[in-house]
């Protein structure tokens, strides 16, 4: 009575198809974004490394990551990020593009950013590209401001800019020949 329609079915495939008229299948379909995908999925940035309240440091540590900082550490520090806990101690030189200090550093300290919180005390020299120093902080030593802080051959006089060098310059000549 009813009859199976092949209307849906597909057609048959032709026999006779010659090489020049086979495509290949990555010329005949549109790119999709998962053809572009990246072979592998960004790493996350992994957390800070934590020196726990009850942890006693003595020699140096270096790091690419961020360490924050709540017992106590005899030695360098060198990171990208250093954190000193408000209850933490550090006597040695602190080194790190950011560094925040809440608790005690008993030594020099440079950064490209330096922050001293309300319950920093720092004894020691600050070299920096930029410094926050809260209301309430200690801070017993000098501060200088350098171009690159963290490389250790600007460790002469303070740097000047080039307009700077360059108006001082003639001045001097003046003063001298007259």
């Amino acid at each position: 009575m009813f009859s199976k329609s092949k209307i849906n079915e597909p057609a048959p495939k032709a026999e006779a198809e010659t090489p020049s008229e086979k495509k290949a299948p990555e010329m005949n379909q549109p790119k999709t974004s998962t053809d572009f995908a990246p072979s592998s999925t960004p790493k996350a940035k992994p957390p800070a490394s934590v020196l726990s309240a009850d942890l006693t440091v003595t020699g140096n540590m270096k790091t690419t990551g961020d360490i924050q900082i709540e017992g106590t550490v005899e030695g360098d520090i060198r990171a990208h990020l250093l954190t000193v806990g408000e209850g933490a101690t550090v006597k040695g030189e602190c080194m790190a593009d950011d560094v925040i200090v809440n608790g005690r550093i008993v030594g020099k300290v440079r950064g490209l950013k330096v922050r001293l919180t309300a319950t920093a005390r720092v004894e020691g020299d600050i070299i920096h590209k930029t410094i926050a120093i809260e209301s309430g902080a200690h801070f017993e030593g000098s501060v200088q401001r350098q171009e690159d802080p963290l490389n250790p051959s600007s460790k002469g006089a303070p740097q000047r800019s080039p307009s700077t060098a360059t108006t001082s310059a003639p001045a001097a000549e003046k003063t001298t020949s007259s």
